[in-house]
């Protein structure tokens, strides 16, 4: 039996499944990066709130001048930053 003018069923049966295959483990790898993302993103909205509060009790026990807090909050958060990339890459 033809299914197509030189292709036979067997063959287009067999391209179907192999189509469904990519199909299926393109869905898993897109799942696998999403998760990937939102761990990432937690993981710098966690830092963020961290080092509000960091900052706010180091200005509040006046241990350092301003600029000093405010350079530790940074420093603190591109860590977190470095975090988030080391997840999701």
């Amino acid at each position: 039996m033809k299914f197509l003018k030189g292709v036979s069923f067997s063959t287009g049966i067999t391209a179907l499944v192999a189509t469904a295959l990519l199909i299926v483990s393109g869905a898993s790898i897109a799942t696998e990066q999403a998760e990937q993302r939102r761990d990432a993103r937690d993981t710098r909205q966690d830092t963020r709130q961290d080092t509000r509060e960091a900052k706010s009790d180091c200005r509040a026990a006046d241990q350092q001048s301003n600029p000093e807090c405010r350079q530790d909050k940074r420093d603190a958060k591109q860590e977190g930053r470095d975090k988030a990339r080391d997840i999701k890459y």
